[in-house]
């Protein structure tokens, strides 16, 4: 039963890393004789076979045991030392690997860093150029519905009017600031006056509307993010690439012994 549970993980562990599986013959000093342990690797072929994910050509499975702790009755073939150069290569490709992903992923996440502040650089200067034109276009028609409002608020009431609500000194003060407003407005034939009101109410909502589209601003990195930004490529470019560079140094020269 433990055995079959053992295939079982072996079996789903070959699913996505089958390469990598290597079988050995452990304590293959307690397997008896010689003729003992061929019918213990006949018996594991034959279980294996049954499994169409572990039937594969080729098989080896070396024998190791622990020579200290031999059967000193029983001695067979002890190929424990390859086993262990075997894993020394193993560990030192992998090693090398992930140094070499170290540092082209810190090279990655630098690049990506940069990129995301130089963009975040040009959304700020486009959301400056949007907010200018938003406030002239804004200005612009704000300040000609304001004259239409005043033209037809002050062409509907008198000045002596205006000097009964907020007295006679303070009506003059208005009537001569607005005066160039009524004068342009009267000096506008009276056949054009409505093609002259249709053209600026035109202008009007098209600067309303312009100001709209040129407002349109990006999104930008908060202040906070952007400090993360700056922090974490300070540690990658001071801190974990030099570490990279060293422990790589390192793995060379342990190498060459």
């Amino acid at each position: 039963a433990g055995g079959k549970r053992t295939l079982n993980i072996v079996e789903q562990l070959n699913e996505f890393a089958g390469d990598k599986i290597r079988f050995y013959l452990s304590k293959a000093d307690t397997a008896g004789t010689e003729t003992d342990r061929q019918k213990v690797l006949m018996q594991i072929v034959q279980e294996l076979c049954k499994r169409p994910g572990l039937n594969k050509t080729g098989f080896d499975m070396p024998t190791i045991y622990i020579p200290s702790l031999a059967n000193e009755k029983q001695r067979c073939v002890n190929q424990i030392e390859e086993v262990c150069k075997d894993i020394d290569r193993s560990i030192a490709h992998t090693l090398q690997s992930i140094l070499n992903t170290l540092g082209e992923d810190c090279d990655a996440l630098v690049e990506g860093i940069d990129a995301a502040i130089v963009q975040d650089n040009a959304n700020s200067r486009h959301n400056m150029k949007a907010n200018s034109w938003w406030l002239l276009f804004s200005s612009l028609g704000f300040g000609i519905t304001l004259l239409l409002l005043l033209q037809l608020t002050f062409s509907l009431i008198s000045q002596k009017f205006v000097g009964v609500l907020v007295g006679v000194d303070k009506a003059g003060v208005v009537f001569e600031t607005i005066k160039p407003v009524l004068q342009m407005f009267s000096a506008i034939p009276e056949e054009n006056k409505h093609f002259v009101l249709s053209a600026i109410i035109g202008i009007n909502v098209t600067c309303f509307l312009l100001a709209k589209v040129l407002s349109r601003t990006k999104v930008r990195l908060t202040s906070r993010v952007k400090r993360l930004h700056v922090a974490r490529r300070k540690k990658l470019v001071d801190q974990i690439k030099p570490r990279q560079v060293d422990m790589y140094s390192k793995y060379l020269a342990q190498c060459g012994e």
